[in-house]
């Protein structure tokens, strides 16, 4: 059985059983290795990619869930290799130490703006519950969001 996914924008069809990760679909398989496996069970969200749009934890999806849906990973950000306003405002804002989590928040930050274009800082603080980072304080990364709001 082969299910499709639309990935980055591209078709993509995977012969994996229909209860595996999407993550590991994603990593072995299509090798898009932005998506992180830290936790495997929800908690920490550095395997966040959006699907139809919405933030999830591809550690938590079966890929048979993902099949027919748009998934969007963080390779998706840049465009031609320029980085994309939140990428290049956490870059600024020097929010990233170890970057582990750092695609998972890219991506959550990313469904949560495109719904939401001016939220407060308490909104984006909320938008990151789902993230765990060890190293920053998270306000870099709050700081960097703002700045994306205030700019558009």
């Amino acid at each position: 059985m082969s299910l499709r996914l639309n990935v980055n924008g591209e078709d993509r069809f995977s012969a994996a059983e229909p209860l595996t990760p999407l993550v590991d679909v994603l990593r072995d398989e299509f090798h898009l290795t932005g998506a992180k496996i830290v936790c495997r069970e929800g908690f920490c969200g550095a395997c966040t990619v959006l699907l139809d749009g919405r933030s999830v934890m591809s550690c938590l999806v079966p890929v048979g869930l993902a099949a027919d849906s748009e998934v969007r990973t963080v390779e998706s950000l840049a465009t031609d290799g320029v980085l994309s306003p939140l990428q290049l405002a956490m870059e600024q804002h020097d929010a990233v130490q170890c970057g582990m989590c750092f695609p998972g928040m890219l991506m959550s930050l990313t469904s949560f703006l495109e719904r939401m274009p001016n939220p407060s800082r308490d909104d984006i603080k909320a938008a990151l519950a789902g993230n765990i980072c060890r190293c920053t304080g998270y306000e870099r990364i709050v700081d960097a969001a703002l700045s994306v709001v205030r700019a558009a």
